[in-house]
């Protein structure tokens, strides 16, 4: 199309608009996402990749909602930040691609360590790396060797987080009851293991005291899927009581706002449980 063309159809009242230089849009009113993410790709120029919030969300990873599109770029691309593109220059761009409608995304691994980077609250980190693994689409080894190759600046938070993920925690709530434990000086238990009655699979707690038989429960809708899923929660304590277990209920907010009661009650139930015969129960570390 000649540039007058172009200018006749980006005019005021004209059925263009200009999203981005050299990028337009073929219609008038709000851009939607996906439209956006197109002109920031397209901004980015060749070889250029969808990276951070926008790449979690196609990998159906919950994230903080954002504005802004983060694109990898190859490093010799000089290209400035405009509007809502964030150009991420890196001599590391991905070696596999996810894509998605025409646009092309980071693999869910490295999409969650360049988010987490640029957070500064250690909740959100959290809760994106447990969010990320509990659902099963990024493997522990794939966070660390994105933590290996990627800039050390911004990782320290993300380092944690899979340091408390490696020990089997795996949501936001969980990590803040992992750190109450460790300042109380309490014995720490095991996150989310397998328990068996003889060959039969019983129950996955949250947290687990194998010789004193206590189990504990981070309760929150927020943190179930479906209400089927907190049915199914219930269900379980019903189960883990039935053949003895000590279950202790605590909500995200009380392990917050109460951190002295919840250590006490925790302490208490240790104590009671060490006191009788051990249960006759198997567990096996969280996969």
């Amino acid at each position: 199309m000649s540039e007058a063309a172009i200018r006749h159809r980006v005019r005021v009242g004209g059925s263009w608009q200009v999203l981005l230089p050299g990028i337009y849009l073929s219609s008038t009113g709000t851009p939607t996402t996906g439209q956006q993410q197109m002109a920031a790709m397209l901004y980015g120029g060749p070889r250029s990749v969808i990276t951070g919030q926008a790449a979690l969300a196609v990998h159906g990873i919950r994230a903080c909602d954002s504005a802004i599109v983060d694109v990898l770029v190859p490093p010799e691309r000089r290209r400035q930040n405009l509007a809502f593109v964030r150009l991420r220059r890196t001599s590391a761009m991905p070696r596999l691609v996810f894509p998605v409608r025409g646009r092309p995304y980071a693999p869910p691994a490295r999409a969650l360590a360049d988010t987490v980077r640029g957070l500064a609250d250690p909740a959100e980190v959290r809760a994106i790396v447990a969010a990320g693994v509990q659902r099963g689409k990024v493997q522990l080894w794939q966070l660390a060797e994105e933590l290996d190759r990627g800039p050390v600046q911004g990782s320290a938070r993300l380092r944690l987080a899979l340091a408390e993920v490696a020990n089997g925690v795996r949501s936001a709530p969980e990590a803040d009851l992992r750190r109450l434990i460790i300042r109380a000086r309490l014995p720490e238990p095991i996150f989310n293991p397998r328990l068996y009655v003889h060959d039969d699979y019983l129950a996955s707690p949250d947290a687990w005291w194998p010789d004193a038989g206590v189990a504990g429960e981070v309760d929150s809708r927020e943190w179930h899927l479906s209400p089927r899923d907190w049915e199914e929660t219930l269900a379980r304590h019903a189960r883990m009581s039935a053949h003895g277990i000590i279950v202790l209920h605590f909500t995200p907010r009380r392990i917050l706002a109460e951190p002295t009661a919840v250590a006490r009650e925790m302490a208490s139930a240790i104590r009671a449980g060490r006191s009788r015969p051990a249960l006759p129960i198997k567990a096996l570390a969280a996969r």
